[in-house]
């Protein structure tokens, strides 16, 4: 990487760096001549190069390498960091914590990696209860103790050994309070069951816990979320990835989830008063009409 800028730099060219970028959406060439669609998260569209061209391109790729050097640094000490410690190492050069945010990603999709890869960690946000038993760091976790009480899902998957459980199925609930109601009404208890929120969007930790769990307990998962366009782009957003982390998708989606609801025909199904309903804003139908032209999301359509 700093050798190829090197190289550019001493023959007189402008330095710059291409970074893969993704597309969710067809083009109007396949919409015109009817072609079989293909696309997936994870299709490159083009690539993005990032020159020394304008200030903002400069400053991108300035916070890429300085990044490369804190990345080098806790690789080699073996050290963990968050985004935000790695925001306050330099706040001069990074201006705020987005720009930080991007520059990871941005290293992340040249070298094809994971952030976890370069020993960069979020503190979790998700939640989890159940019959689930496991390791992390040698110390053991026993959600079985007390099967109705959420613990924190843990923050370096990498690290969870001995899975072990006697759940017939795994639940992923949309929001906390949902959550907290489970929990309320000992709902692990009366079913043998392990359930699961990333408490809105789900983070990192936990879409990577949700695909570990799948993966050694081979059991089904089922999505519970809202009725409405958030509620299932969350939802999508387990099964199929995110656009922002597109480039490590297959170590983040769960494809076996599936939709339990709410549907909006169970509205009519369990005779839910209008009173209780809340009509979609403008901002709700520009959301759906945004997830429409989702490719991937039209060719599962059927099986959802």
């Amino acid at each position: 990487f700093t050798r190829n800028l090197l190289k550019e730099l001493w023959e007189g060219r402008m330095p710059g760096v291409g970074i893969n970028m993704y597309q969710a959406y067809c083009t109007p060439l396949d919409h015109h001549h009817h072609l079989p669609c293909s696309c997936t998260l994870m299709t490159v569209k083009c690539k993005e190069v990032i020159t020394m061209e304008t200030k903002t391109s400069a400053r991108r790729l300035v916070a890429m390498l300085r990044i490369l050097q804190i990345i080098q640094q806790l690789l080699q000490e073996n050290k963990h960091a968050s985004k935000r410690d790695i925001y306050y190492t330099d706040p001069t050069i990074f201006l705020d914590q987005p720009m930080v945010d991007r520059a990871i990603d941005d290293v992340c999709i040249y070298f094809q990696c994971s952030r976890h890869n370069l020993n960069v960690v979020s503190p979790s946000k998700g939640l989890v209860m159940g019959w689930l038993q496991f390791i992390e760091f040698g110390r053991g976790v026993d959600c079985t103790r007390n099967i109705c009480t959420a613990y924190p899902i843990p923050m370096h998957i990498e690290h969870v050994q001995n899975i072990t459980s006697l759940a017939k199925y795994i639940l992923v609930v949309e929001k906390e309070t949902v959550f907290q109601r489970l929990a309320n009404d000992g709902f692990c208890k009366k079913n043998q069951c392990i359930v699961l929120s990333g408490r809105g969007y789900p983070d990192v930790s936990t879409r990577r816990f949700l695909r570990l769990l799948i993966n050694e307990l081979n059991v089904p998962a089922y999505g519970l979320v809202d009725s409405d366009p958030y509620g299932f782009d969350i939802l999508t957003t387990y099964r199929f990835g995110s656009m922002q982390m597109a480039y490590d998708a297959k170590a983040l989606l769960a494809p076996e989830i599936r939709w339990l609801g709410v549907f909006p025909s169970d509205c009519d199904t369990f005779q839910i008063p209008e009173r209780c309903l809340l009509p979609l804003t403008k901002t709700d139908k520009r959301k759906v009409e945004s997830m429409l032209r989702r490719c991937y999301l039209q060719q599962h359509a059927p099986e959802w």
